[in-house]
């Protein structure tokens, strides 16, 4: 997105059809820093103001990111009237069975990504 003359760049935009909403997902590969919810507020107000229509709800703000502390995210998300929330999420080496021999190689991707 373009404001202000300079490009700010979200990491997901969805559109959720039953909600009639937008959904921003920012994901951040550390902890949870109070700047991580004005970041994401900012481009919440974005979307609502420049892609947005009358018949579209209020867009909605989803921050994943590798770990939190509960009270420093509360004291980040007070005051902000937009619908945020914070998770954290873990990963994982592992593929459910049923899924592995559908996915592929991390080498079979590395060759793939070499061709593009």
């Amino acid at each position: 997105m373009e404001v202000g003359g300079d490009d700010f760049f979200i990491d997901l935009l969805f559109y959720h059809i039953r909600l009639k909403a937008y959904v921003v997902i920012e994901l951040k590969a550390r902890d949870f820093e109070p700047g991580d919810a004005s970041q994401l507020n900012f481009y919440l107000n974005v979307i609502n103001d420049k892609i947005k229509t009358k018949e579209d709800n209020t867009t909605i703000g989803i921050l994943l990111c590798k770990g939190k502390t509960e009270v420093v995210a509360d004291y980040a998300l007070m005051g902000i009237k937009q619908p945020i929330g914070v998770a954290d999420y873990q990963l994982t080496k592992v593929i459910p069975k049923n899924l592995k021999s559908t996915l592929p190689s991390i080498a079979e991707l590395e060759k793939e990504l070499k061709e593009i």
